[in-house]
């Protein structure tokens, strides 16, 4: 099945500073593009940290003046002092929902997109990854009854029944086999515009020796 890439809903101008970058200059860029965060880019366009509004601020009540986070007096800070390193990165060729899952897990709202040699092509943000949950809910059930249903578990929708509202799938029917279950849930989870599932699905044989599949009836994309 085709997936939305990172490559298809980043930025690819990019607000970008490096180590050596001012403290002001930062805070300036940030109010130029209204942003809440930057790359840091070394000489080579590799990603080594993020500098957001919260690092300026933390640095600013800790040390308030010129005098930076680390506690060297009479510096001026600079952004190899403040930054979050290493960096979370992730690749253009991921996909949407990965780095979505990815965002959650750390709870940040950017995250620089890097090429094969991690080098800096983009930004992509929660706000990006949103336009991929708003797909018609007719869109999405065509997908899953043929993409998934027809075409890799070669199910009938007489067998299930696929309904959509507001990007929940619901399944109701019965397979053939338990095994159909698993991969049923997986590949339904997998499409770009899910946002929940919910199975009321049986099957007929148990082929899994007793395996676990978990609970079915309801399964969050992120």
């Amino acid at each position: 099945m085709k997936h939305i890439k990172v490559a298809d809903l980043m930025t690819d101008e990019v607000a970008t500073v490096t180590p050596h970058t001012a403290f002001k200059e930062v805070a300036k860029l940030l109010a130029q593009y209204d942003v809440s965060g930057a790359p840091v880019l070394d000489d080579e366009d590799r990603v080594v940290g993020v500098i957001s509004q919260t690092d300026l601020l933390a640095a600013s009540v800790s040390a308030p003046g010129t005098e930076p986070a680390n506690g060297a007096p009479g510096r001026i800070p600079v952004t190899g002092d403040l930054m979050s390193a290493p960096a979370i990165t992730v690749h253009a060729e991921e996909t949407a929902a990965g780095a979505a899952r990815l965002m959650t897990r750390r709870g940040i709202e950017r995250l620089p997109v890097v090429d094969v040699e991690d080098r800096l092509v983009g930004i992509i943000t929660r706000r990006d990854l949103l336009r991929t949950f708003l797909r018609p809910d007719a869109e999405i059930r065509r997908r899953v009854v043929e993409e998934v249903l027809t075409d890799v578990l070669s199910v009938s929708t007489d067998e299930v029944e696929v309904h959509v509202v507001d990007g929940i799938v619901s399944l109701d029917g019965r397979t053939e086999r338990r095994s159909q279950l698993l991969a049923l849930r997986n590949l339904v989870e997998g499409i770009d515009g899910v946002v929940a599932v919910a199975m009321h699905v049986t099957a007929r044989i148990d082929d899994m020796d007793g395996s676990d599949i978990g609970d079915p009836r309801h399964s969050m994309q992120w």
